[in-house]
């Protein structure tokens, strides 16, 4: 008798805790670079304890490295979701035909059109994405406002975006807030400012992957090696899909429906449609998918990957010694840079985020100097430090904020580097957030500035072949949903 009650009390803790991960569990961030900023961006907030700025530091100059804000679908995808709607229409016609039970078919299903059908265009910046970088605009001149209280100047504060039309937006929408109610054009009393954008075909500061033809080898020689890394999981999560809705889905259709999740959610804040189709570990299964894809081809995964961004990382630090310069000798207001803003894309967050050694433990920090391959992040469940959703979601940024010291201080000048706004370790400064000027020269900038883009992108290197094997021990393609 006593067995029986320890067990049924055992079964009902396990209800009680998996309900409670249920009522918990918010989609919306789990959407790797899908992820909406406001979801995610104090995620990882309260996990890290934040060093304390010297009294009587001060900041001088600010470096800013932006990704766009939310978008719509590009108009492949959108023609992915096209062909999505009509594959459903004919599975839902078997199964009629076939007079099957329709007890598990979801009701949205029927009918359901792509919510970007007829649409001409697709990529632009949404009114959320606009309202994402308008209020960090508001929040970091509030946050700095020793920063930004001198008259707007282009050579002040320089504003940089790439062509594209989604950062250049961003650059603008974050322009307006910014410098809001410091001019006197319209009842918000704007001012007009300058983007300066490079041409595609040679942006190596905020385009580099773009330009870096070694890259694009890579890529497209790898690509096909990431697919078959993430099919155990698609396949078992299409036959799960299978049983439990009593439709032929295959992978494709799971893909796309993961795809039709993530814009669900992070445009249209809609989580019990496309996204209500998976269970909260499936849908995190999805998310690590995308996580290694992001850590392969755009992050840890190969030392080029990041090396081709050093040009940003140089542009980054320059603009500090020259910070350092104008202190140094005393210039007057207005004739120096207090802060270089930039908005880019997630394939230039992601590597300027590597060369910092972000989300790294201390060994992978060392390991990744010595340009030697780091394993994939674990399969979820196990946690992992590199997230998409944390580490490049729409509007995500790095800000590294340079701090000038008084002399009794343990050093002249301090860098401190915070991510989605929030103070994040770096490995190569001993885990602070804060970090003495010479030893972020030494310890993180300097390592990497051996490596010429020139050299590393366009000189001819030895072909690359695919290697589908992983090399993470954690990874088990035969209990991929375990």
């Amino acid at each position: 008798m006593a067995m029986a009650i320890a067990t049924f009390l055992v079964l009902l803790l396990s209800v009680f805790e998996h309900s409670a991960a249920g009522e918990s569990f918010d989609v919306r961030q789990h959407l790797s670079t899908v992820s909406r900023y406001g979801a995610v961006k104090d995620i990882a907030g309260h996990a890290f304890l934040p060093s304390n700025v010297p009294d009587g530091c001060s900041p001088i100059h600010l470096n800013l490295v932006a990704r766009h804000g939310t978008r719509s679908p590009t108009k492949k995808r959108m023609r992915e979701l096209d062909n999505l709607a009509t594959h459903l229409e004919s599975l839902l016609k078997d199964v009629k035909e076939q007079n099957l039970s329709l007890k598990k078919v979801p009701s949205w299903l029927w009918g359901w059109t792509s919510p970007s059908k007829g649409k001409l265009k697709g990529g632009e910046l949404t009114d959320a994405g606009e309202d994402e970088l308008y209020h960090l605009g508001i929040r970091i001149r509030e946050r700095f406002p020793d920063l930004f209280n001198e008259e707007y100047h282009p050579d002040v504060f320089t504003i940089k975006a790439t062509q594209v039309p989604r950062a250049s937006a961003s650059a603008v929408a974050f322009g307006m807030g910014l410098f809001s109610g410091r001019g006197s054009l319209g009842p918000g009393h704007q001012r007009a400012f300058a983007v300066i954008s490079e041409s595609r075909a040679s942006d190596i500061l905020l385009r580099f992957f773009d330009c870096c033809k070694n890259y694009k080898d890579f890529r497209k020689s790898q690509e096909p090696a990431v697919d078959k890394l993430k099919e155990p999981v698609i396949d078992e999560i299409t036959a799960a899909l299978k049983k439990r809705y009593r439709l032929n889905f295959t992978r494709q259709d799971t893909s796309s429906l993961w795809f039709l999740c993530k814009q669900e959610a992070s445009l249209l804040d809609i989580t019990d449609q496309a996204c209500g189709l998976f269970s909260p570990s499936e849908v995190a299964l999805l998310e690590w998918t995308d996580d290694l894809e992001l850590f392969i081809l755009k992050g840890y995964g190969k030392s080029l990957n990041y090396k081709m961004g050093v040009p940003l990382l140089k542009d980054v630090f320059d603009s500090m010694e020259q910070a350092i310069e104008a202190k140094e000798g005393n210039y007057a207001p207005g004739s120096y840079e207090k802060a270089r803003l930039r908005f880019a894309h997630a394939e230039t967050v992601v590597p300027f985020s590597c060369l910092l050694g972000l989300f790294l433990e201390q060994s992978e920090f060392k390991q990744m100097q010595r340009e030697k391959p780091l394993q994939y992040p674990p399969k979820s469940p196990q946690k992992r430090n590199f997230r998409g959703s944390m580490v490049a979601p729409f509007a995500g940024n790095n800000m590294l904020v340079l701090y000038s010291c008084p002399a009794n201080s343990s050093s002249k000048y301090f860098v401190q580097v915070l991510h989605n706004e929030h103070p994040i370790p770096m490995p190569g400064c001993d885990n602070s957030d804060l970090c003495p000027f010479e030893v972020f020269k030494e310890r993180i900038v300097t390592p990497h500035m051996n490596h010429e883009y020139e050299a590393l992108c366009n000189v001819k290197s030895e072909k690359v072949e695919p290697k589908p094997a992983p090399t993470n021990p954690s990874f088990q393609p035969s209990s991929i949903l375990d």
